[in-house]
C-alpha cells in the first residue's frame, strides 16, 4: 500500500472535484427515494476506493472488479429485470479525512443500493456512519480491523478481520522456526490490531517478541535509522514489518543496520510487487500474507481487459463478491433500496443454508425458483455471522522471489470468532 504525501493543494483539488461531481450529479443515477429507503427498482453499486494516497495501488483493480461484477450481473438479466449501474469516488487514505467524507457524499448523491469499500479500516471509521445512517449498507472489501466487527447492522465485509490473518501469520512465523521475533509496526488501527493478534499467537507457540510488542512508529515517519538500529539490537531471528508504503524506506534502513532482509515477514499492507523498490534479491525468501482467495489467471485477465493498467489484484475478489451479494439481496427482497439490501444480505450469503451457487446467474435462477441460496463466490468466504463478518475465510501465503515479487504459495483457511 504505497504512501503518497500529496500536497495540501492536491488534496483540496481532489475534495473540490468530488464535491463538484456530487453537485453536478455526474455518473450513474437510480430511480427511487434517497437515504436508502423506499421502493427502488434500479440497483446502483457505488464504490469508495483509494485512487490516490498510500493505498492507491488497490484502486484500479477494485474499480475494474466493480465493473466486471456489473457486466456479469447484467449479462445474467440484471436485478429485478433491469440493468444495474455503477458509480465510484476516490477516498484517498486516512491522512485525508476530508476527502474520505467527500467521497461518501459523492456516492450517496447517486442514491446507491450499496456502497462497496473502503478497503482501509481507518477510512471506514471516518465514513461508515455517514453511509449507514443514510440507510445504505456498506460492504468493505479490505478493512480488517477487529474493532469493526458488529459496529452497525448495515456494515458488512467480504474480508476476514485481523483475528484470522493475524492468527495465520503468527502460525506461519512459528512454523518457520522463528524463536525471537522483532516487529516494526506503524501506529495505525490496522497495524496495531494486527500486531496484537500476531503477538498473542506467536507467544502461545513459544516465540519471544524481542521488539515491537509496544513500540510503534508514526505513519508519517520517513527516517527509520533509529528504529532499524533498535530492531538490530534486539537480535531477532526474523522481523515482521507491518506498514504500507513506509515499507520501502524502512526495509532499506533495516538492511543498512545489518538486519537480514531475507528473513522478513509481511502482511497484506506490503505484500506487493517491490521489484521497483529494491535491488534484485533483497526480499527473496520473505513471506507475506494476504486475506482472501488468490485471483485466478482468467479473472485477472478479465480485469486487465477492463483496465490494462491494473497490476495489483488485492481485494479484487472481495470487491466482486460484495457487488454480487448485494445484487442478490435486492433480487431476493424485491427492491433495490439500501434497507432491503441490508436486510437480505445475510440470507443470500448462506446464513440460513440453502442451495449452493457459484455465480450470479446460477443464484438468480435458484432465487426465481423460490429457493434459499448460499452464494459461494471468488473470495472463498463463509456466510455472514451475527457481526456481519464472514464466518470463515482463506488467507493466502506468498513468498517473495528474486525479483522482489510475491508469488502465491498456498492458502490456509480459518474460522472467524464471533463478536
Amino acid at each position: 500500500m504505497r504512501k503518497t504525501n500529496a500536497s495540501k493543494a492536491m488534496a483540496i483539488t481532489a475534495i473540490v472535484a468530488a464535491a463538484s461531481m456530487a453537485l453536478a450529479g455526474c455518473g450513474s443515477a437510480s430511480n427511487g427515494s434517497s437515504s436508502g429507503s423506499g421502493k427502488q427498482d434500479t440497483f446502483v453499486a457505488a464504490g469508495m476506493f483509494p485512487e490516490t494516497g498510500s493505498m492507491a495501488y488497490i484502486g484500479p483493480s477494485n474499480v475494474a472488479a466493480l465493473k466486471q461484477a456489473a457486466d456479469d450481473i447484467n449479462a445474467a438479466g440484471g436485478v429485478l429485470g433491469k440493468d444495474i449501474t455503477t458509480t465510484t469516488a476516490d477516498t484517498s487514505d486516512a491522512d485525508h479525512a476530508d476527502q474520505n467524507t467527500a467521497a461518501a457524499q459523492s456516492v450517496l448523491s447517486k442514491k446507491p443500493s450499496v456502497v462497496v469499500g473502503p478497503p482501509s479500516s481507518s477510512v471506514v471509521k471516518n465514513t461508515y456512519k455517514q453511509v449507514t445512517e443514510s440507510g445504505v449498507p456498506m460492504i468493505s472489501e479490505g478493512a480488517t480491523s477487529t474493532s469493526l466487527s458488529g459496529i452497525s447492522d448495515k456494515f458488512f465485509r467480504t474480508i476476514a478481520p485481523d483475528t484470522v490473518q493475524g492468527a495465520v501469520l503468527g502460525q506461519v512465523i512459528a512454523q518457520e522456526g522463528v524463536k525471537n521475533l522483532a516487529i516494526a509496526v506503524f501506529n495505525d488501527e490496522y497495524g496495531t490490531h494486527l500486531r496484537d493478534v500476531v503477538v498473542k499467537t506467536v507467544e502461545a507457540a513459544g516465540v519471544n517478541v524481542v521488539y515491537g510488542e509496544k513500540d510503534t512508529f508514526d505513519p508519517t515517519e520517513t527516517n527509520f535509522s533509529s528504529i532499524a538500529t533498535a530492531v538490530k539490537a534486539s537480535n531477532p531471528d526474523a522481523t515482521l514489518v507491518i506498514a504500507f508504503d513506509q515499507t520501502t524506506a524502512l526495509v532499506k534502513a533495516l538492511k543498512t543496520a545489518g538486519v537480514d532482509t531475507h528473513k522478513l515477514f509481511m502482511s497484506d499492507g506490503n505484500t506487493v510487487d517491490h521489484s521497483a523498490d529494491f535491488d534484485a534479491g533483497l526480499l527473496e525468501g520473505t513471506i507475506g500474507t494476504i486475506p482472501g482467495a488468490h485471483p485466478t489467471d482468467d479473472y485477472q485477465a478479465k480485469l486487465k481487459k477492463i483496465d490494462p493498467k491494473v497490476t495489483d489484484f488485492t481485494y479484487a475478489n472481495e470487491t466482486y463478491d460484495a457487488v454480487v451479494l448485494a445484487a442478490l439481496a435486492a433480487q431476493k427482497g424485491g427492491s433495490a433500496d439500501g434497507e432491503t439490501v441490508a436486510k437480505n444480505l445475510p440470507a443470500v450469503s448462506g446464513k440460513n443454508g440453502g442451495t449452493k451457487c457459484k455465480s450470479y446467474k446460477e443464484c438468480l435462477t435458484a432465487l426465481k425458483a423460490g429457493k434459499d441460496i448460499q452464494y459461494q463466490g471468488l473470495a472463498g468466504i463463509g456466510a455472514f455471522n451475527d457481526a456481519n463478518d464472514p464466518s470463515t475465510a482463506a488467507i493466502g501465503i506468498y513468498k517473495f522471489d528474486a525479483d522482489n515479487k510475491p508469488v502465491f504459495d498456498h492458502s490456509q483457511e480459518g474460522s472467524v470468532p464471533k463478536a
